[in-house]
């Protein structure tokens, strides 16, 4: 006799569920890209770090990104997260959706740092609460942490450049023949966090 175990038809409202974290999700990043509108204007007059990524970078990563972040909530809810662990992405979403207006549309790029270094403790929070629940969770939120740490110093970079260039003083030596940083491409609207 043979024992068989009957597979249990999806749920749909986890499909429903899915849709919510992936439209939440998609809401920051069209904040991020109607907000960024004057991103090419802006990144043509900062002094950007040597590490600045070239521009064809931010779409994609944060495509992915995105992806990420929205399975990972859901797969938390799914796993059962506390409600203080999806409040702590919740604010994970609105720190990321207001660094954009921050640093592009009001040029505050001090407090944008400010914003993101918040962001950077909010999704470390997050992955600790998810990971307790979910291992896959939390560890899809790994990628998003990486990244906005180094968005994180490239924030950091282009203030303390752009406060020494604003004083006169030689933000650093330029090679011969070399493009200055401010005549690069501007990155894509979706820098970071969104």
């Amino acid at each position: 006799m043979s024992v068989t175990t009957a597979r249990r038809a999806p749920d749909p409202t986890s499909w429903i569920t899915l849709a919510i974290f992936g439209i939440l999700v998609l809401a920051v990043a069209i904040t991020g890209s109607v907000a960024a509108t004057s991103s090419s204007n802006t990144y043509k007059t900062l002094e950007l770090p040597p590490f600045a990524p070239p521009s064809w970078v931010f779409s994609p990563v944060w495509t992915v990104i995105y992806i990420t972040i929205a399975i990972s909530g859901w797969r938390a809810y799914l796993a059962g997260a506390s409600t203080a662990s999806l409040a702590l992405y919740a604010l994970g979403l609105v720190l990321n959706a207001s660094w954009t207006p921050l640093f592009f549309a009001f040029e505050q790029y001090e407090l944008a740092l400010a914003d993101i270094i918040a962001l950077d403790l909010v999704v470390a929070g997050t992955i600790v609460l998810f990971w307790a629940r979910s291992v896959f969770a939390g560890a899809l939120q790994l990628p998003y942490l990486a990244w906005i740490l180094f968005a994180t110093a490239l924030n950091a970079a282009i203030v303390t450049l752009n406060e020494r260039s604003a004083r006169g003083i030689a933000t650093r030596p330029r090679r011969r023949g070399a493009v200055p940083s401010r005549a690069r491409d501007a990155p894509h609207p979706t820098m970071t966090p969104s």
